[in-house]
């Protein structure tokens, strides 16, 4: 990097990246964001970092009872099998006193990691700390390969498909995944195999070059005549002692051939831009240079790059070119002519047809070709700047406004003047510009709304009154102002803020109907003029002839879901379930309207059940998902489930009697049993066993009660929030409440 940063510090960023990816170094890309001269040391700072200890400084007690090992030691002691930490004092006594008596020795050697870099046939070792040569001595640790069968390196192609050209000189074949290849000697007496038509094989000498990214071959002795169109080639050498087969490459070798411009660039080279063409051949890989030479004879560098294995993909610089015939000419290694390819430049058919301005408005539009190349106009000494641009295939269009906002609004219908329009390379053109009348526009009055039934079954308020449901139908009201008075013609064009749905109402087709000459009403169907799938704002304007209004708002569409029922638990502290269809169209659901705690419905939701929160105070809001800005009340009451039903036994027994505080059984013990079965009953039960009670049957019919300690069944409730499905269904079992018994209760 610093012979790259004096000699040349531009190429600092490609050298350095390919020297990363050799040596798989990770490099400091905030680096290049830098001055040029502060790159590089940049790059090469922090390299004491390298510097890693090895383990030799640390004794085995210190190893021990410090860092992770301590700290698993630590952590075992509180696992089962160590009772839960009971023996953990005693652990970390033991560590505090293996370090005590690790303190007591004389260290007489103190052992330095040393980084070992090669220089030829030498190793020079660098060190984080000065040697010493008294007690402690320093040891000096330096790390060599491991005895053990040679391991070959992990070489592969950067891209294992890429065709190289055989006759290229210097070629340079890209690999990695093996650093030692490039930063040790481990690697030696590489060659490049290649073999000749007649199956002879040729060992080419390759070096492996860090700063080129791969191995560099010097083709200048192979001739083309030994060779096939393509060429199978692998490397081969010695890793240590050992031979050592590297990676397979496959070379093409150059010969003359024809090369075509793509059928798709026929006819489609325009002067004073850059254009891009596609070159076609047998093979790409062998192209040196690409030269455009113009009518006048000069040359100028084109910049390509390889797209597919017989194709080129071809910048041509034809800023300053001038139509007519051009040729490109191809070279290719080792082939001593260049290819010709004849093309031909055309330039663009651009003119400017008209320019239209409304009185009373501050823009107009540009009609003509080529508008992109504009960069202004004058008007009666108002100038006008390039706005928004669209081009088409009738033409392109391009909307100017004016600086001088007041000074364009003066301007008198019929007046007939001439602009002129500035082009970006300094031309003046003159084009006759036109006055024309005020654009048409009309007022709001007002507007209602005509709900269908099926907006009734949604079961939603909507809060806001410039929202519309997608099934009612909306009448609203204009006054005319520019002109005065409507027209026959005249129409009202509405659609949705995106333009992807739009319709026109007018007094042909139904849609408008004049009160008299100045107010008009317009009925609006979105269901049948949209269709299911529009919504969002919605706008209007006027249209007389070929001029159009400003674009006005009118109302926000939004689609309705249907919403049956409500159905919640008695406990408030779970959730209700509601159902209904088109619950997609929901966006979230809240208990309150400040919406402190919604629930977001998922997109694309296919199912009919959702979960809400229980409502509070008997109210419960939602939030549409073509207008989720807007709070909407839900018109639906909460339906609790029915409480379970008692069942009563069939025979009552008598109440028992009492004498004082004492009940009256027909045992000589009537103590109760103890909840937890520990002391022993008065059926003679022992410890731990539950006492059953004697049962006296009634005399035949009467009926039975159940006792006072045993309370009704009931039905279980399920518990937990019901979860989102497409037929939610379940069922209620009956159970047995908790402390209750089967058998009837004793009679006295």
């Amino acid at each position: 990097m610093r012979a790259v940063n004096s000699s040349d510090p531009e190429k600092l960023k490609d050298t350095s990246e390919l020297l990363a990816r050799s040596l798989a170094i990770k490099l400091d890309p905030k680096c290049f964001d830098k001055e040029t001269e502060q790159q590089a040391p940049c790059l090469m700072q922090d390299q004491d970092s390298l510097i890693l200890n090895d383990g030799h400084s640390t004794s085995i007690v210190e190893a021990l009872t410090s860092g992770p090992a301590g700290d698993l030691g630590m952590q075992l002691s509180y696992t089962p099998q160590a009772n839960y930490g009971y023996y953990s004092p005693y652990i970390a006594s033991a560590m505090d006193i293996a370090r005590i008596l690790d303190s007591f020795h004389t260290a007489q050697y103190q052992y330095i990691p040393a980084l070992a870099t090669q220089h030829g046939d030498q190793l020079f070792l660098m060190l984080n700390t000065p040697p010493s040569f008294h007690n402690p001595k320093s040891v000096l640790v330096v790390a060599l390969p491991a005895v053990e069968s040679p391991q070959p390196p992990p070489l592969h192609p950067v891209d294992p498909k890429e065709v190289y050209c055989a006759e290229k000189t210097s070629l340079i074949l890209p690999v990695e995944g093996a650093p030692l290849v490039f930063s040790t000697g481990y690697a030696h007496d590489v060659t490049l195999h290649l073999t000749g038509k007649d199956a002879k094989v040729i060992d080419i000498p390759a070096k492996a070059d860090p700063e080129k990214g791969g191995f560099v071959v010097d083709t200048k002795g192979l001739s083309s005549a030994k060779f096939g169109d393509s060429v199978n080639a692998s490397v081969h050498g010695f890793w240590g002692f050992e031979k050592y087969d590297g990676p397979a490459f496959q070379l093409e070798s150059s010969h003359p051939q024809k090369w075509e411009l793509s059928s798709a660039d026929e006819g489609s080279l325009i002067v004073g831009r850059e254009q891009v063409v596609h070159l076609q051949a047998e093979n790409a890989g062998c192209v040196d240079s690409i030269l455009l030479k113009d009518p006048s004879g000069k040359e100028l560098k084109a910049s390509w790059k390889t797209t597919k294995p017989n194709e080129l993909e071809v910048t041509l610089p034809l800023k300053e070119a001038h139509p007519g015939a051009l040729t490109l000419m191809v070279q290719q290694f080792g082939v001593g002519q260049a290819e010709n390819v004849p093309l031909h430049a055309f330039s663009e058919a651009g003119h400017l047809d008209n320019f239209t301005l409304h009185a009373g408005d501050v823009s107009g539009l540009l009609k003509g070709s080529r508008l992109d190349e504009v960069a202004g106009l004058s008007l009666k000494g108002i100038e006008f700047t390039p706005g928004k641009f669209t081009s088409a295939s009738a033409g392109d269009e391009l909307r100017m406004t004016a600086k001088d906002g007041k000074a364009a609004a003066a301007l008198k219908q019929g007046d007939s003047v001439t602009a002129k329009v500035t082009l970006k390379d300094g031309r003046t053109l003159d084009l006759a510009a036109t006055i024309d009348e005020p654009r048409p526009s009309v007022a709001l009055i007002g507007k209602s709304v005509q709900p269908s039934a099926a907006n009734a079954g949604s079961n939603i308020q909507l809060a806001d009154q410039e929202e519309l449901p997608q099934d009612a139908k909306l009448t609203f009201s204009v006054r005319a102002q520019s002109p005065p008075a409507f027209a026959r013609g005249e129409k009202l064009e509405v659609a949705t803020a995106d333009g992807t749905f739009t319709t026109t109402l007018s007094l042909e087709n139904g849609g408008l109907t004049l009160e008299d000459a100045k107010v008009a009403l317009a009925t609006l169907d979105p269901a049948k003029l949209f269709g299911p799938s529009a919504f969002g704002p919605l706008q209007f304007r006027v249209v007389t002839g070929g001029a159009t209004g400003d674009w006005q708002p009118l109302a926000t569409l939004v689609r309705l879901p249907v919403l049956r029922d409500l159905k919640c638990p008695s406990e408030p502290d779970q959730a209700c379930r509601l159902s209904g269809s088109n619950l997609f169209l929901v966006d979230a659901v809240a208990s309150d309207a400040k919406f402190d705690h919604p629930v977001e419905v998922p997109e694309g939701f296919p199912g009919y059940v959702l979960p809400v929160p229980h409502p509070v105070g008997g109210q419960l809001y939602v939030k549409l998902r073509d207008d989720p800005s807007i709070v909407n009340q839900v018109t639906l009451a909460a339906q609790e489930p029915p409480k379970p039903p008692v069942h009563a036994e069939k025979h009552a027994p008598p109440r028992p009697a009492y004498n004082g505080d004492q009940a009256i059984s027909g045992n000589s013990e009537a103590e109760s049993p103890s909840p937890t079965g520990a002391q022993t009953n008065g059926n003679g039960s022992s410890k731990g066993e539950t006492a059953k009670p004697e049962t006296v049957q009634p005399p035949s019919g009467q009926a039975q009660s159940p006792s006072p300690s045993q309370p009704p069944q009931s039905i279980a409730q399920p518990s937990g929030a019901p979860q989102p499905q497409g037929n939610y269904q379940q069922k209620q079992t009956t159970q047995p409440a908790a402390g209750s018994a089967s058998a009837p209760a004793p009679q006295f």
